[in-house]
């Protein structure tokens, strides 16, 4: 159960960093008309956010979320600071368990 909290915990910061990241890139690239940025970071991004949905299933089941639960978890990821939000208010403070 730890191991996959920490686990949970490592990707939401990863797949959060690499969203802003891929966000400030795409605004480069309309401004600046520069596509390196989201080349790179479109499937860094990607990779990442499934390595988290994935996390979020497996905390599912291991941790007995609801399935509510690990919808909301995935619909935050896919916000704007949603991913860290979560690391830090269900996973961080030892709230994972709740139901």
């Amino acid at each position: 159960m730890d191991r996959t909290l920490k686990g949970l915990r490592i990707i939401s910061l990863f797949e959060g960093a690499s969203y802003l990241i891929l966000l400030v890139a795409t605004i480069v690239k309309r401004t600046a008309e520069n596509e390196v940025g989201v080349q790179i970071m479109g499937p860094v991004h990607g990779v990442l956010f499934l390595v988290f949905a994935y996390m979020i299933l497996v905390a599912h089941n291991e941790l007995g979320w609801r399935f509510s639960r690990a919808v909301m978890a995935i619909v935050l990821g896919v916000l704007p600071f949603g991913a860290f939000w979560l690391e830090r208010s269900w996973l961080r403070e030892g709230r994972s368990s709740a139901r």
